[in-house]
């Protein structure tokens, strides 16, 4: 539990991070005198996401154990969504922030021309599509091998109190994302990973990702619908 707690915890940084790099005005300087890239989006293609995933793997490692799990169809196919979805995911962010930096820098004010209508798309909708599917692929698979390999020691009444912690950074992040902007698909996309995983919290039981990820998203979706209410 402890490596669980402190890989989590990396997460709930990471949620920070990525709140102080949007909103924060010391990262809007160029990263190269040649102005390729802002150092916020740099930071949201590279760096934030790679912590992020190297911790979401070692999570992934932490939960399996030697069993016969290890060798079924069940364990290769879950292996396998996560590995596509981190792609995807990579695939977004480099297709998301590079477009958003030109959406911002040359579109705004002439955003009919044919070169912006691409960078647009691909800044508000394609890089979306592609960073749901992945985002739903890898927290589909984690919550999953959680079912494979259950947790075999006893969840302490403070293991939980830090796993409900740990995902209050989460459901803040969520909260950010849907609870002041025009809501899309990313609610449903949040709504369904919140019933998989109160689906799994009371047909498995107190399992460490199920208790963060019901707590999680459970209070992101309903702190949105509450910010959208009273907009």
């Amino acid at each position: 539990m402890k490596r669980i707690h402190t890989l989590l915890a990396v997460q709930s940084v990471v949620a920070i991070l990525v709140s102080i790099n949007r909103l924060g005005p010391w990262t809007l300087g160029h990263v190269l005198p040649n102005e390729f890239l802002r150092w916020v989006d740099f930071n949201n293609m590279l760096v934030l996401p790679l912590i992020s995933l190297a911790a979401f793997y070692l999570l992934k490692k932490t939960i399996e154990y030697d069993s016969p799990s290890r060798e079924s169809r069940a364990h290769l196919a879950i292996n396998l969504t996560f590995i596509v979805g981190i792609y995807l995911l990579a695939a977004s962010y480099g297709d998301h922030e590079v477009t958003n930096y030109l959406h911002v820098r040359f579109c705004l004010d002439d955003p009919s021309s044919d070169l912006c209508r691409i960078v647009i798309f691909n800044d508000d909708e394609f890089s979306h599509w592609i960073f749901f599917t992945g985002f739903v692929m890898m927290n589909a698979a984690l919550l999953f091998l959680q079912k494979l390999f259950p947790h075999r020691e006893k969840i302490e009444s403070r293991d939980i109190a830090l796993l409900l912690v740990n995902s209050l950074f989460l459901g803040a992040g969520v909260l950010a994302n849907l609870g002041f902007e025009e809501i899309g698909l990313d609610l449903y996309i949040v709504a369904a990973l919140a019933v998989l995983s109160a689906y799994l919290l009371c047909k498995r039981g107190r399992q460490p990702l199920f208790i963060y990820y019901s707590s999680a998203y459970w209070l992101g979706l309903i702190g949105s619908l509450i910010a959208q209410f009273v907009r």
